[in-house]
């Protein structure tokens, strides 16, 4: 485990930027979200409680990102923006095509960041006072709207704000916001829009606002839920969802014989990025874009799946998972899964994949980051 643990900083190590402090999303290429800076802090604090690096390494990287972040460009003077460039920090879309005014703010990517910086503030106290003044600058009263999270999108010279997040999503954000006391209740419940598809004789919860009647996708996958076990220890629903999912991944392996793990995860082909579903927008076991278009011959068996899967329950499939993905391991970090269809190599590296392997393997030390009470209901 502390092979895979150091294969996987190697990824950190080879796209780190050393005078922003920020790391590449994608192997060399140098651009990155705030969903995957928030990524990389969960790898670095991850690293340094794993003794993968010393204390020298992990000071001067924290101070240095803090610093990028204490003066970091934002979207209309109001929020971070949805993409940066790491060698310069100036904002950019998602080609990594610079841009004077910015592309908008992610809600949920905010939050991502939040997790990572509220653990340092507490657990490194003496960063505390810079971290609020980071914050201090951010509108966060503009991220959310009757309790919901509020994305902004700007395109074309127009602004567009909308409620962002689909089940799991939403009050995984919502746990990130709430450490620092910013309310977004209704972000917070999972009854408001739940809904349930039987598949395999197990009730799946997901998201009644679908692309069709909501223009957004409701995918239902790992990644919320997975992340919400690792950092949050689950709450009242996210126990009993996220069991769920891994119950009706576990009985179609069983049915059909294909390991599955599943959740989004980059790709080395276009679209570069997918959405491998146990279910969306009405559909089982579907690989979408953001689009909304299906690509179920890119279907994945994710490798961050198969480690966060193991690392939560532990059980003899998630062991098979990891007999399988643990052969993806690259001198620059963990590839990003097998194709379902042929069996090849997904050969994407991703800060996203990485940091996921890292707080897996951190959570079997230490468990959770924030140990909450599991029993808890929300409010």
């Amino acid at each position: 485990e502390i092979i895979w643990a150091k294969t996987a900083w190697h990824y950190f190590e080879n796209n780190y930027n050393e005078q922003t402090g920020l790391v590449n999303s994608i192997d060399n290429f140098h651009s990155t979200t705030l969903w995957d800076t928030g990524n990389y802090l969960m790898a670095l604090l991850s690293a340094y409680r794993l003794e993968l690096i010393d204390e020298p390494t992990f000071t001067s990287r924290v101070e240095k990102i803090l610093e990028t972040l204490s003066t970091l460009e934002l979207y209309k003077g109001i929020l971070p923006n949805k993409v940066y460039n790491t060698q310069t920090v100036k904002m950019t879309d998602y080609t990594d095509k610079q841009t004077d005014i910015g592309i908008g703010w992610s809600a949920i990517d905010i939050g991502r960041l939040l997790i990572p910086l509220h653990f340092i503030k507490t657990t490194y106290t003496h960063y505390g006072e810079k971290i609020e003044n980071i914050l201090s600058r951010w509108d966060f009263i503009s991220l959310q709207k009757n309790g919901q999270l509020q994305g902004a999108f700007y395109l074309d010279s127009k602004e567009t704000r909308t409620q962002e997040g689909r089940l799991g999503y939403e009050q995984y954000a919502g746990n990130a916001f709430s450490l620092f006391a910013i309310g977004v209740y209704n972000a917070l419940k999972y009854t408001n829009y739940l809904g349930f598809k039987t598949i395999y004789d197990i009730d799946i919860p997901y998201d009644i606002r679908d692309r069709e009647n909501f223009q957004a996708n409701n995918y239902v996958l790992m990644e919320p839920y997975m992340l919400d076990g690792l950092e949050f220890g689950w709450d009242y629903h996210s126990k009993e969802f996220s069991y769920r999912l891994y119950q009706v991944q576990e009985e179609r392996y069983r049915r059909t014989g294909i390991l599955t793990a599943i959740t989004e995860d980059h790709i080395n082909q276009a679209p570069y990025f997918i959405y491998n579903t146990i279910f969306v927008n009405k559909k089982a076991w579907v690989a979408i874009d953001e689009k909304g278009k299906v690509h179920n011959d890119l279907k994945l068996l994710s490798t961050k799946a198969s480690f966060a899967m193991d690392a939560l329950y532990h059980t003899k499939y998630t062991q098979k998972l990891i007999d399988k993905v643990k052969t993806l391991q690259s001198p620059r970090g963990w590839y990003a899964g097998y194709y379902e269809k042929e069996g090849s190599v997904n050969t994407a590296l991703s800060c996203n994949t990485n940091a996921i392997v890292l707080e897996s393997l951190l959570y079997r030390v230490e468990g959770s980051l924030f140990k909450l009470d599991p029993e808890q209901e929300e409010d």
